[in-house]
């Protein structure tokens, strides 16, 4: 059986989303995005949250850019990614992190923002 690596989020970004271009021109698009689940212990409500980091290239990412902000509701879907690298000290890192092959905006009703209905594929 082969392998598959696909992540869906919904959640909201805890910062306004950041964009960089790589010297070939391509958009580099990054957001944090704070996923909650809610559950019950013994008649008490928990919640945890987990922080993931989301990467958006292309045109997706321009888009995403322009339309999201701090708290905006989007739903990710794309695959789970580890970046791996050493610092100047020698210290080894590792980071996990969705790069996202689409991305859609949602209002706080939980329907698409007006104009915003499709999936931006990358």
């Amino acid at each position: 059986m082969g392998e598959y690596n696909k992540v869906i989020l919904l959640g909201s970004l805890t910062r306004d989303p950041e964009l960089r271009y790589t010297p070939a021109g391509l958009a580099v698009c990054e957001f944090p995005l704070a996923v909650h689940h809610k559950y019950r212990i013994h008649d008490e409500t928990k919640e945890d949250v987990c922080y993931i980091d989301i990467v958006v290239f292309g045109r997706v990412g321009e888009r995403a850019k322009e339309h999201l902000r701090r708290s905006s509701r989007v739903l990710v879907d794309g695959r789970l990614t580890q970046r791996r690298w050493e610092t100047p000290e020698g210290q080894k890192r590792t980071k996990y992190e969705v790069v996202a092959t689409t991305v859609q905006f949602i209002d706080l009703g939980g329907a698409p923002a007006p104009g915003q209905e499709e999936d931006l594929p990358l």
